[in-house]
């Protein structure tokens, strides 16, 4: 019996890889743009890191991360998310000494043994941004901008941002007070795990996905009911930076993330064609993870995308996202015993950054003609005995079968202007 891939997981194959490219390349791009520079962090942590930034009564940690010893019986886990594996590089490579803000952003994979769905896979890629140093509610209208930006980019103007506070410290407890006053003689309505919950962490009932749990939030005290001044000031400011650059967004008192360590600013992207799961990407401010990890106190807000869902996104809504081209542009054939003369013309044009390709079968002319119009190459460079004696080649255009006898000098010259090179 054949070994098939573990469940949860994707192969990403040639016609589909150009794709995850395009996305990948977008968001660099709008990154730089932005100021941010790339980080990439190791696949595996130290499990207290998730245990002690995400949060020990979130889903995530209870359920979903994938945890094991090492041989030398540590305890580790493959990374469920990218913000606290930032927040722990900044802090171990003493990030607070440089010029503040610092400001990152990655694109990789990571994990979570949760229920597989379309676009929601155990094995997920994300796209994701981190701004540490700053507690300005600029900073946290930017990383909504830079991620309105990017799904703008995409063709993706129907997308509608949650917004909401979720306070600071002071804030979070007096809701706490009151959510656990409001659920205490209620307790039965409510599902098993928001039962546990309820004297643990009782905010993370508001995140609960029950349906006859959500008919409860709906009129239970919210995090705006209870924000100090402070923070209320700071949740306006961020809409007011959000109209001033004219980004549409949606209050949604109830929205509080699924991870412990959010503070203040909390925010979802979410689409209408995506069903019951229809979060593509989402984030709020950090201002204490740094400081759990081990860190000084220090500011911080970013976000993650879904890449496989801002995939599915794109296809629901027949989206182009702007594959680059994989199949040649250029197909060089070999007539005759010219084999040393073929491969230098191909490496030639590569050097060049014009898409080659050739023969490795053994098939003769007419079959290389046959290949290259398969792979749909809309060139041919023949090269022929008695052309390489007069230092020329023939170049064929195979989509009105018409071809030309060409200098092989001028050959690269030629192509540079028909092609579009490689990224």
């Amino acid at each position: 019996m054949a070994i098939k891939r573990p469940r949860g997981t994707a192969d990403i194959l040639p016609g589909e890889v150009e794709k995850w490219l395009a996305l990948e390349n977008l968001a660099r791009r709008i990154s730089r743009t932005y100021g941010y520079a790339e980080i990439r962090t190791p696949i595996f942590e130290h499990t207290e890191l998730f245990a002690r930034s995400v949060g020990d009564t979130t889903d995530i940690v209870e359920k979903e991360m994938y945890t094991f010893l090492d041989k030398g019986g540590r305890s580790v886990t493959l990374r469920p998310e990218g913000t606290a594996s930032v927040a722990r590089a900044y802090i171990e490579h003493g990030m607070s000494s440089l010029p503040q803000p610092v400001k990152l952003y990655y694109i990789g994979p990571f994990f979570r043994h949760d229920r597989p769905q379309a676009g929601r896979l155990r094995q997920f890629h994300q796209f994701g941004v981190e701004v540490f140093g700053t507690a300005h509610a600029r900073a946290d209208a930017e990383v909504i901008i830079l991620a309105s930006e990017f799904f703008r980019a995409l063709g993706l103007d129907d997308l509608e941002i949650l917004l909401n506070s979720v306070g600071c410290p002071v804030c979070r407890a007096d809701l706490a007070r009151r959510l656990r006053e409001f659920f205490r003689n209620r307790e039965r309505e409510v599902c098993a795990t928001c039962r546990a919950r309820l004297e643990r962490n009782p905010l993370r009932l508001l995140d609960c996905k029950d349906e006859k749990c959500r008919e409860l939030i709906r009129t239970a005290p919210t995090p705006v009911d209870t924000l100090c001044g402070e923070c209320r000031q700071h949740f306006q400011q961020v809409q007011d930076y959000l109209r001033l650059q004219g980004v549409p967004y949606t209050l949604e008192p109830c929205l509080v993330r699924g991870l412990d360590y959010y503070t203040r600013t909390a925010f979802e992207f979410v689409s209408p064609h995506l069903g019951a799961q229809n979060s593509v990407g989402g984030g709020g401010r950090y201002d204490g993870l740094v400081e759990a990890c081990g860190g000084k106190p220090t500011p911080g807000v970013g976000f993650a995308i879904g890449l496989e869902r801002t995939l599915l996104l794109l296809e629901t809504a027949s989206k182009d996202v702007g594959v680059p081209p994989s199949k040649p542009f250029v197909f060089v054939a070999m007539a005759g015993t010219t084999e040393e003369v073929a491969l230098s013309v191909l490496y030639r044009l590569r050097r060049a950054g014009i898409r080659a390709e050739m023969d490795y079968t053994g098939r003769n002319l007419k079959g290389q003609l046959k290949h290259a119009a398969r792979l749909g190459a809309p060139y041919v460079v023949i090269v022929g005995e008695e052309e390489i004696a007069r230092g020329t080649v023939i170049l064929r255009d195979m989509e009105v079968a018409r071809q030309e006898e060409i200098e092989i000098d001028a050959l690269i010259d030629r192509l540079e202007k028909r092609e579009v090179k490689q990224l």
